[in-house]
């Protein structure tokens, strides 16, 4: 492919999804707050580092970011050493963050001042998705825009959506979290009742993974759940602050969401826990507490 990309943040997920794309022949240039992170991925895929967002995208086609929040993103994107002051007239910032509708349509507006476009891009998959390339990528902004970027972003991801103007593809995140907060807690309901009924739980899971309960967190989590193991995955911590600005959201726009609340809060009780960076199916050791 040959162009010249940037990569911002070199987290469990943007770390594999910029050595994709320098796998791929992008000539990619990477920034993390923890330069030693930096030059360990320089090393492994043989890319190049920059000491700041702003050199970072300096001269680059497309900037990636992948960071924390709403307040991460603005840091990176914003001020003097912000990717916005580096990057060239019509160059395209997407911006893979879990954050705000809000923050995304306020960036998209400051690159337009800039002459720069720019897309929220909020991805599902988890880490193991981001390291074997299948990432489902939810998109807002221009349609244009999109079709320039989806056969690069294409490289970590095995399906890639534009749902609408910007601020789209964060709301469509909005309502995978809600539907995987609702499905856990379900899953570890039913994992406890059928311990606590006498049943072995995973013969009656190879039953019910057959019909209409079957889901990706049923097949993916329910061993590791049985077995009490929650050291790996997506952390409750990062869970409650996507689930904050779900709900925010929500009272926004008057939608009503009395189980992802009620989750919400089981999620802090995991916290009070010591279960922060347990991942999100460690709802069931909450139920076997009480």
């Amino acid at each position: 492919m040959h162009q010249k990309v940037a990569f911002i943040g070199l987290g469990v997920m943007g770390y594999p999804m910029a050595g994709h794309l320098q796998k791929a022949g992008c000539s990619v240039t990477v920034y993390n707050r923890s330069t030693e992170k930096a030059e360990r991925w320089k090393s492994e895929f043989g890319g190049e580092m920059a000491l700041t967002p702003r050199e970072a995208a300096e001269g680059a086609e497309i900037v990636f970011t992948c960071v924390g929040d709403d307040n991460d993103i603005r840091e990176v994107c914003l001020g003097e050493n912000g990717a916005f002051a580096g990057m060239k007239v019509d160059a395209v910032l997407v911006d893979h963050t879990t954050a705000s509708a809000e923050v995304a349509r306020e960036l998209n507006l400051e690159a337009k001042s800039r002459k720069l476009h720019f897309l929220d891009a909020p991805v599902s998959g988890g880490q193991a998705g981001a390291e074997n390339a299948c990432l489902t990528v939810m998109a807002g902004g221009d349609v244009t825009v999109f079709n320039h970027v989806n056969p690069v972003i294409d490289h970590y991801a095995r399906s890639c959506r534009l749902l609408g103007p910007s601020g789209s593809g964060q709301l469509c995140k909005m309502v995978n979290q809600i539907c995987i907060a609702g499905l856990v807690q379900g899953l570890a309901e039913g994992l406890n009742f059928a311990e606590k009924a006498g049943l072995d739980a995973h013969q009656v899971v190879d039953v019910i993974s057959k019909g209409a309960a079957q889901s990706w967190q049923m097949e993916n989590r329910y061993r590791t759940m049985l077995a009490g193991d929650y050291n790996h995955g997506f952390a409750v911590d990062w869970m409650r602050k996507d689930l904050a600005v779900v709900l925010q959201e929500a009272s926004r726009i008057n939608a009503s969401l009395p189980v992802t609340a009620t989750v919400d809060q089981f999620y802090n009780d995991v916290q009070m826990m010591g279960g922060g960076r347990w991942d999100t199916s460690s709802l069931l050791a909450r139920l076997k507490r009480d």
